[in-house]
């Protein structure tokens, strides 16, 4: 039996990497804190939309910091359901943030009878998508599947089988505090997937089967629980066998908008279009539909190119 790490417990707002020692199966484990709060709470989303965009920023996370190059990884659902989309955006130097576009009125219909109602019952029917963004000197890479089973969760292991025909098992977690403690939310996650075999590894299969089973039993509590460090689930999870912890990559709620940005966007737009935006204050005000911060421009700031 493996003996238990005596490093420092890995703290929240971070994914982490592991491997399942001598076997060919490695994993990432996120844990969010703070970062997810900061980004729900910049939302008045009713408590299954929060609960959604939790789960699509923590895979995003655990999908995103595997990425070897300086990008972004943006997670995303579209349907004909009650939301029709989800959104998360991870820039590989840890920034995450989101937003959801929905029916508040259809949501309420479709969240009576659930404790919490999953992707599908939310989406509908759609399209999930994880798109990978190099910069503007490359060329994006997307990739596109059904929304099938009702968890997202479920999606992304579809995505993987369909799109990069890599065995993967995801769990996903999204918590609140009870409101006499503030109410702050909380995410987790968990990814494994199986090392493609080779002369050297020979079959994977037996050890892919055995790590999934000991997968299987780690609950949703335990991915969100406060009290529980990542290096303490993991050894929890896979002591039998021993896994090995890899660096981990800190997490941060952040958004890329910016009145400069915000400027560019209204230059794009003819003068006429632009006089129709002016409220009777005369600025024009948009708001960022990731982190809801408002932006106040000066019409005649727009008739020249910034210097």
């Amino acid at each position: 039996m493996a003996a238990m790490p005596s490093s420092a417990p890995i703290p929240d707002d971070a994914v982490t990497a592991f491997q399942i020692e001598g076997e060919p199966v490695r994993g990432r484990l996120a844990r969010l804190g703070p970062a997810i709060d900061e980004i729900l709470r910049q939302h008045d989303y009713p408590e299954a939309v929060a609960n959604l965009l939790g789960e699509a920023c923590a895979l995003a996370a655990l999908v995103g910091s595997n990425l070897k190059f300086d990008g972004r990884l943006i997670v995303e659902a579209r349907g004909d359901g009650p939301v029709r989309f989800v959104v998360a955006d991870y820039d590989t130097s840890g920034g995450l943030r989101g937003y959801c576009g929905f029916d508040a009125e259809a949501v309420a219909q479709a969240a009576k009878g659930f404790l919490r109602p999953g992707a599908r019952s939310l989406l509908g029917q759609g399209h999930f998508m994880m798109t990978v963004d190099q910069g503007p000197d490359m060329d994006r890479y997307q990739g596109v599947t059904a929304i099938e089973g009702e968890t997202l969760a479920l999606c992304a292991e579809q995505y993987f089988a369909q799109s990069e025909q890599t065995p993967t098992r995801v769990r996903l977690a999204v918590a609140q505090a009870d409101k006499r403690d503030g109410g702050l939310w909380r995410a987790g996650g968990m990814l494994i997937q199986s090392v493609a075999e080779d002369d050297v590894r020979g079959s994977t299969t037996e050890a892919w089967i055995r790590t999934q089973a000991f997968f299987e039993t780690v609950g949703e509590d335990e991915l969100t629980d406060p009290e529980l460090s990542s290096q303490h689930l993991l050894f929890r999870l896979f002591h039998e066998d021993g896994v090995r912890v890899f660096g981990s990559q800190p997490l941060r709620a952040f958004c890329r908008c910016s009145q400069e940005r915000i400027e560019t966007v209204l230059r794009s737009f003819d003068a006429a279009e632009r006089a129709d935006m002016v409220e009777p204050d005369g600025q024009i005000r948009v708001t960022c539909e990731y982190c809801s911060k408002t932006y106040a421009v000066a019409p005649e700031a727009l008739e020249t190119a910034p210097a």
